[in-house]
């Protein structure tokens, strides 16, 4: 078979564009499809905004906290078309970059829909078909929507928070993810009455439950309504906005908004992968081996369209890995383990490694180091808020299992808190480095007492 291209990337998300850029830098011929707008979820609806999202959040505490510092500031107010516009302009930017980069590399970017034909082809929404001697998947995700709640059309997703027309006096979220969480920060950091409803009992399912109870207890402080143990059960449009009721007895809700913030899901509707021999996951995944090869050896995805970590910077890192792989003579793959992360709520969590119940299932001894205090700067702006450290630390081996954070700034020390763990460190190498004082960070090389200790076996109990 002749073939038109020697990589065909469906998506211009950031797992597509790296493979696309250094396949091509291999001297692979490249083209990429992308049918909305170069960036994929990250640069334009999701981290990028929602990073900017926060900090516009962030100023009407630093407003308050200036009187603390002999400060007078005059009465401020935020202006939601101007912070949207200057918003829309950076997104512009990046996405501009995104193409540009390609171009100077070399890729040919087709600005439409592209899905499979077969194993070695696409075909493209103007009826072109391409012929590509490997076809890489980086489609991305999608918000999911439960289509079976009367008045679903009422709420918004993830996708349409950035482009209201005008900031909610009232706003509902459903959800108890990284989403959901940030978005209840950020609305109410600029002012909005928010209610946070989620069917678990608490936050962020997974995270350590020191981090969860924490980020709980700062959030209440914020004057955030969390609703635990509940689901809608629909809604309706009132005279005064958007009715929200509910399955487990808590009263209806009115809001102006209400956004579904209830996860994501592989993009892989209408993609002709299965007609192709692609194999998918019971949500529609896109199945790889740990080079990002699918069940057809010509076929390959990387990124949240394969649901293993979804996290910006893993699917970058799987479509260099890809990319150097098939195009470049040099094989590697992605390292799925410790994996930094961070939640931009208010304030931020940072968190690498094993939480403490993660670790105490695998029956070793433990040592875990705790501590709670007020932020410097809060010692004279009066604001009542803690921050947390946190240290899962194997008994035996002394090695550094977790680290937890939050507090502010926590995103920025976990990434480099996150190289000692990756690099295996143990206890004493973080007690016998020198401390930067005075800081936050400096706690997580001065903690010397275990706040609890867990001998061999009990650990699990």
């Amino acid at each position: 078979m002749t073939f038109d291209v020697d990589l065909f990337v469906i998506g211009g998300g950031s797992g597509g564009v790296r493979a696309a850029r250094i396949a091509a830098t291999h001297g692979a011929k490249v083209m990429l499809a992308e049918e909305y707008r170069m960036g994929g979820t990250c640069v334009i609806r999701g981290c990028v905004p929602k990073k900017l999202m926060v900090y516009a959040s962030q100023y009407h505490e630093h407003f308050e906290d200036a009187a603390g510092f002999g400060w007078t500031v005059g009465p401020a107010t935020f202006d939601w078309p101007t912070f949207l516009a200057a918003k829309d302009k950076e997104i512009g930017r990046l996405e501009g970059i995104y193409g540009a980069n390609l171009v100077k590399a070399g890729v040919e970017i087709v600005a439409q829909r592209a899905t499979v034909a077969g194993h070695n082809a696409v075909r493209l929404a103007d009826g072109r078909t391409v012929n590509a001697r490997t076809i890489l998947i980086a489609t991305g995700g999608r918000p999911s929507t439960d289509e079976t709640l009367p008045g679903r059309e009422l709420a918004i997703s993830s996708n349409e928070v950035f482009h209201l027309p005008e900031q909610p006096k009232r706003i509902v979220i459903a959800g108890g993810g990284y989403i959901a969480v940030e978005f209840a920060g950020v609305f109410a950091g600029l002012g909005s009455e928010v209610t946070l409803v989620y069917r678990g009992s608490k936050i962020l399912r997974g995270f350590d439950e020191d981090v969860r109870d924490h980020l709980t207890a700062e959030y209440q402080k914020k004057g955030i309504r969390l609703v635990m143990g509940e689901v809608f059960t629909g809604l309706k449009r009132t005279a005064g906005g958007i009715e929200v009721a509910f399955k487990n007895g808590h009263p209806p809700i009115e809001a102006d908004q209400v956004l579904m913030a209830i996860g994501r899901k592989p993009n892989t509707a209408g993609l002709g992968l299965a007609e192709a021999g692609v194999t998918l996951g019971a949500d529609g995944e896109v199945i790889v081996d740990e080079e990002s090869r699918t069940s057809v050896p010509s076929i390959y995805a990387v990124g949240d369209v394969t649901d293993q970590v979804n996290l910006t910077p893993v699917a970058i890192r799987e479509g260099h890995a890809f990319a150097d792989t098939v195009f470049g003579g040099k094989r590697w793959t992605a390292d799925h383990a410790i994996i930094p992360t961070a939640v931009f709520s208010e304030p931020e969590i940072g968190t690498v490694g094993l939480s403490e119940e993660q670790a105490r299932l695998s029956g070793c001894a433990l040592d875990i180091y705790k501590a709670t205090f007020r932020p410097m700067k809060h010692t004279l702006s009066g604001r009542d808020t803690r921050m947390l450290m946190k240290l899962v630390v194997d008994g035996e081996t002394d090695k550094v299992l977790g680290v937890h954070i939050c507090g502010p700034d926590a995103g920025e020390m976990i990434q480099l808190a996150g190289i000692a763990v990756k690099m295996g460190a143990t206890k004493a190498d973080f007690d016998s480095t020198m401390a930067v004082h005075p800081t936050a960070a400096e706690e997580l090389v001065t903690m010397r007492t275990p706040s609890a200790r867990y001998p061999k076996g009990a650990a699990a109990a």
